[in-house]
C-alpha cells in the first residue's frame, strides 16, 4: 500500500493548508454522542437547547476538534510518528448545517535524529463559511523524514 502523507522535510514554517470544507450535520453531532457517550442536552435535545443563549443545538467541541484531527492524521498518512500536544480555545459555537474548514500555519519545526524526523508545531484555526474563527490554538506532531517503503 503506498501512503502520500508529507514528510518532515516537506515542512517549512510558514507554509499554510487548509482542509476541504465539510458541513456538520445531524448524524455527526448523533454519532460523535454515541462514541464519546456525552449525551449532554446542549448537544441532543433541541427544545432544551432552545433556551440556552445559543438558541438550539450545537455541536459538541470535541466534535469539531475531531474534524481538524482528520485533517493532520490524513495530511501525515504513513509519515506521523506520534501526536504530541494541542491546545485549544473555543471562540464560537458550531451549529448543525454550519460549514468548516481547518487553516493550519507551520508555526515552527525541529529535527529529532532519534527518530528520524522531526516536530512540527502548526497554529491552527477553525472557521465557519462567515469565516469567523470558531477554535483556534496548535497541534504539535512528529513526523518522519521519509514515506514508507
Amino acid at each position: 500500500m503506498s501512503y502520500h502523507g508529507k514528510t518532515f522535510p516537506e515542512f517549512k514554517v510558514g507554509d499554510k493548508l487548509i482542509s476541504p470544507s465539510i458541513t456538520v450535520t445531524e448524524a455527526h453531532i448523533a454519532i460523535f454522542a454515541g462514541l464519546s457517550g456525552d449525551f449532554n442536552p446542549l448537544h441532543t435535545n433541541e427544545e432544551f437547547a432552545k433556551k440556552l443563549p445559543f438558541q438550539g443545538r450545537i455541536a459538541h467541541g470535541m466534535l469539531t476538534i475531531s474534524m481538524q484531527s482528520g485533517f493532520i492524521g490524513m495530511l501525515l498518512a504513513g509519515t506521523a510518528i506520534a501526536f504530541l500536544e494541542a491546545d485549544y480555545k473555543f471562540k464560537a459555537p458550531v451549529k448543525i448545517n454550519d460549514t468548516i474548514h481547518t487553516e493550519l500555519e507551520v508555526a515552527e519545526t525541529k529535527p529529532v535524529q532519534k527518530y528520524d524526523g522531526g516536530i512540527v508545531k502548526f497554529n491552527m484555526q477553525i472557521k465557519n463559511q462567515r469565516e469567523e474563527t470558531v477554535v483556534e490554538g496548535y497541534a504539535t506532531v512528529m513526523v518522519s523524514n521519509k514515506r514508507p517503503g
